[in-house]
């Protein structure tokens, strides 16, 4: 199979564009495609596609899609390079076609852009179906033409990141324990010399004195990890890392605070942060990206039992700041405050964390966008940069005083678990929780609470976990390896 892109055309009247292995192929059909296209319907729209046969032995079926205009670029109403998005989304739809055909090998058009051609091509034939006995037929895109052939394998890089985090986010609870999660990083990475993975035992945590995150673990039968891995990238192995802390919450119940049992089942992805921050280290190694960099993941369980939190409790963390557990569902930012603590051991140039935390942030942004709660303007100015260029955008959230006192005024402790007002501004509250385990003066975090799933609005990505925005986070230290900012 063979997927062609083709543009817009800027009047109704113009003839539309090929790419320019659009034209090549016409040229080798002596103009047949052309010909086609022009007598079957109304010029290809953005997105949408045509599908012919027999026209080349080498191509039994080649599917045409739209591009949209041809010199789009960044829209800056919408914050993402247009251009790469209409690559990717027509790009997807193209592979999708071709495998409901069952073709078990594509070539795409790069489009002028391979390493977007390559993500669309990758995220878009993506599906979890491990379980299933009944698989859809495995497709392999392959670059049309050589002459982006280190654009497009760089995009298959970061899509293939992306699609670790969905795996990891859709896998059963049951199939994705704590332990489970750790071992699957730690052979996704065997292969390479400069990563050391260390699987932290509860014996461990315990001496660390992690008591906000062992007050959660203790609910489950199953026993708390805590993983962290040393990626050494960087010229000096000693230059300070860029540190990464995700939420591993591998089925979040609510524990005693009991979520509705609508839906529940999706909280097998609670555990985002730390796929995406994993899924990003993996990247970064395939990569090869020159510097270092820590990743760091709480995982457990948050289940109701009879040893579970109990709203009121009072637990300490590692820093001795005391937590009035007034929500045993806001049970992620009492992980990440321990690990926000110990990530300050490392000398980091930069603590990155990244959380499904709020319901509110879903509400405040949808899917749309990561909302980003950040005390460093270089750092968002990078985190932005970086999101404009992969189309997984991220919008910048405040970090008030305001919000501290709604959490610091907390009658039996330092600080209650959730906001005084209830549910105003969850997200802004749950991240000025956070702020209090923090003294780095660049960090941020990242509540991918809205960006955990996909019904339909990221066309390149079917229904399921997204593995959201970790081809962003592979981008920002792209960019950071190559900024000597510190």
């Amino acid at each position: 199979g063979l997927v062609l892109g083709i543009y817009s055309s800027e009047k109704d009247e113009d003839a539309a564009q090929f790419t320019s292995a659009g034209d090549a192929f016409d040229r080798l059909v002596s103009g047949k495609l052309r010909e086609l296209l022009s007598v079957c319907g109304p010029p290809l729209k953005k997105g949408k596609t045509r599908m012919f046969h027999g026209l080349h032995q080498d191509f039994p079926s080649v599917v045409v899609v739209g591009l949209g205009k041809k010199n789009a670029g960044v829209n800056d109403q919408e914050n993402w390079n247009e251009g790469k998005e209409n690559i990717r989304a027509a790009v997807a739809v193209g592979c999708r076609q071709l495998q409901d055909l069952e073709i078990p090998c594509v070539e795409v058009d790069p489009c002028g852009d391979a390493q977007a051609a390559a993500e669309g091509a990758v995220l878009g034939l993506h599906e979890y179906n491990e379980l299933k006995q009944k698989k859809k037929p495995a497709v392999t895109p392959q670059l049309h033409g050589s002459a982006e052939s280190e654009a497009w394998q760089k995009g298959v890089i970061y899509a293939e990141g992306q699609n670790l985090a969905r795996y990891l986010m859709e896998a059963p609870a049951n199939y994705i324990t704590p332990i489970k999660f750790a071992e699957h990083i730690e052979q996704k990475l065997k292969s390479f010399s400069n990563v050391k993975v260390h699987i932290r035992p509860e014996s461990w945590i315990t001496t660390q004195q992690m008591g906000a995150f062992l007050s959660v673990a203790k609910g489950s039968a199953e026993p708390p990890v805590f993983l962290e891995i040393h990626y050494l990238g960087g010229a000096n192995t000693n230059d300070p890392p860029l540190v990464f802390v995700g939420k591993g919450v591998t089925f979040d119940s609510g524990g005693i605070s009991l979520k509705p049992s609508s839906g529940m089942d999706a909280m097998r992805a609670d555990m985002g942060g730390a796929a995406t921050i994993c899924s990003t280290i993996v990247t970064a190694a395939a990569l090869n990206l020159p510097l270092n960099i820590i990743g760091l993941a709480p995982l457990c369980e948050n289940m109701p039992s009879g040893k579970a939190n109990k709203p009121g409790d009072v637990v300490r963390a590692k820093n001795g700041k005391t937590i009035q557990v007034d929500n045993t569902d806001a049970e992620g930012r009492l992980l990440l405050a321990d690990a926000l603590c110990y990530a300050h051991n490392f000398n980091a140039r930069a603590i990155v964390n990244a959380a499904t935390l709020t319901g509110a942030m879903d509400v405040a942004l949808g899917s749309a966008a990561t909302g980003v709660f950040t005390n460093s303007s270089w750092l968002w100015s990078h985190l932005y940069e970086a999101s404009i260029l992969t189309g997984d955008r991220v919008w910048r959230m405040p970090l008030f005083e305001h919000y501290t006192k709604q959490v610091t005024d907390c009658p039996l402790a330092d600080l209650s678990n959730i906001g005084k007002y209830s549910r105003a501004g969850g997200a802004c509250t749950a991240a000025a929780f956070l702020k209090e385990f923090v003294t780095a003066s660049h960090w941020a975090h990242l509540d991918i609470a809205g960006v955990m799933s996909n019904k339909d609005e990221v066309p390149y990505l079917r229904k399921g976990m997204a593995g959201r925005p970790t081809r962003t986070l592979v981008e920002f230290a792209a960019r950071l390896s190559q900024d000597s900012h510190s």
